[in-house]
């Protein structure tokens, strides 16, 4: 059923949600509405067994999200903006550990907070006329929702910092060269394409999937031996499920396995 806020449409259809920002006069512009909208549309597909991944991206023709709303930056004070950092940090953390796969498909400009945004995802699919940046510095700014932070750990800290200095965009071709993307297709076949892979996913065990993002997530702030350990503390636990039973029994009949995420 879709439901509309002010800035943001959200539809679930056969267990994914379709989340779209939805200011295409304004580019998708990220404002406080947006980002609070964003917070309470990602907490209640949490909340949803019933929906298995999301895709995210953004209405009309020209962008996936701009950037931040300017005309908010422009007349932050030091502690506001602090603030509106911490909360957009919070809102993408909330994305990035859903626990459920979320495909951001880049329609468009991807730029600043919208780049921060798409990197938060699990899997970018681009479309081939996407271009993503980090351009805050062309205003004397920088980023604030862990741009600073994911980008180096997506493509590298050199190329990352090409990036974040200059703040020149790179195309989609780039953009798949340096990995900052995971796939470039025609624009008419984004949606198509970001739905078909994670209808893959989604085929899986939930609790597979979820603590498989929890071990990669980890496991990347922990130094090797720890997130090993982390891993097979996992392991161990998902061996307890009755998916695991499922998945297991399923091979040996040689039968598709039904899966109930418990």
């Amino acid at each position: 059923m879709p439901m509309s806020d002010q800035n943001l449409l959200v539809e679930t259809r056969d267990g994914i949600a379709f989340v779209t920002v939805n200011r295409p006069d304004k580019l998708n512009a990220l404002n406080d509405r947006t980002v609070a909208e964003l917070d309470a549309a990602f907490a209640a597909i949490a909340a949803a067994p019933e929906t298995r991944g999301v895709i995210l991206t953004g209405a009309g023709e020209k962008a996936f999200v701009a950037g931040a709303d300017i005309v908010e930056l422009a007349t932050q004070s030091p502690v506001d903006g602090k603030e509106r950092s911490l909360r957009g940090q919070r809102v993408l953390d909330r994305i990035e550990r859903l626990g459920k796969p979320v495909i951001a498909a880049v329609n468009g400009f991807a730029l600043g907070g919208g780049c921060e945004l798409a990197m938060a995802c699990h899997v970018r699919i681009a479309s081939e006329n996407a271009k993503l940046g980090t351009p805050e510095v062309k205003l004397g700014i920088m980023c604030g929702y862990a741009g600073t932070q994911r980008l180096p750990r997506l493509v590298g800290k050199g190329r990352a910092l090409e990036m974040l200095l200059t703040g020149e965009m790179v195309d989609a071709t780039e953009a798949l060269r340096i990995g900052l993307v995971n796939r470039v297709v025609p624009r008419e076949k984004l949606l198509a394409e970001a739905e078909g892979l994670l209808r893959k996913m989604i085929a899986n065990g939930p609790l597979s999937l979820r603590f498989t993002l929890e071990a990669v997530h980890d496991g990347l702030e922990m130094g090797f031996g720890e997130a090993q350990h982390q891993e097979a503390t996992l392991f161990g636990l998902i061996c307890t499920t009755e998916d695991m039973k499922e998945g297991t029994k399923a091979f040996l009949e040689k039968r598709p396995a039904r899966f109930q995420g418990k």
